[in-house]
């Protein structure tokens, strides 16, 4: 029986750990959380916030993903949007899903992100 998601990988390309590190990290404000040995040699990187992981995984083919993405409900929707508008990432705001104010926003890879949170 399925309980829950452990995480969610995305693609990136390799040498970009520095630029996921500044968006996953600092703009985000997620925490990296070290990688076990074996798979660190690999690259990438994963971030943590609450019970939200992320992990990203470099390939040699990479191409963003530009319409398959994970969706990460916030608090505090306007104040995230400011925050990641303040750190230069984009914002495009969505109405079309009922009972939800939600945007979308990418990564410095150009990965696809969904931010929501339900209306109350």
């Amino acid at each position: 029986m399925l309980t829950a998601v452990d995480h969610v990988q995305l693609a990136a390309p390799p040498g970009s750990e520095d630029a996921l590190r500044a968006y996953y990290g600092d703009t985000l404000g997620m925490t990296e959380v070290p990688k076990p040995p074996v798979l660190a040699a690999r690259g990438g990187c994963w971030f943590e916030a609450g019970t939200v992981r992320l992990h990203l995984g470099m390939t040699q083919d990479f191409r963003p993903a530009r319409k398959a993405h994970p969706g990460l409900r916030v608090t505090g929707i306007d104040a995230y949007a400011a925050r990641l508008t303040a750190h230069g990432a984009p914002v495009t705001w969505d109405d079309d899903l009922p009972g939800h104010r939600r945007f979308y926003s990418e990564d410095p890879v150009g990965n696809r992100l969904e931010f929501l949170e339900p209306v109350r």
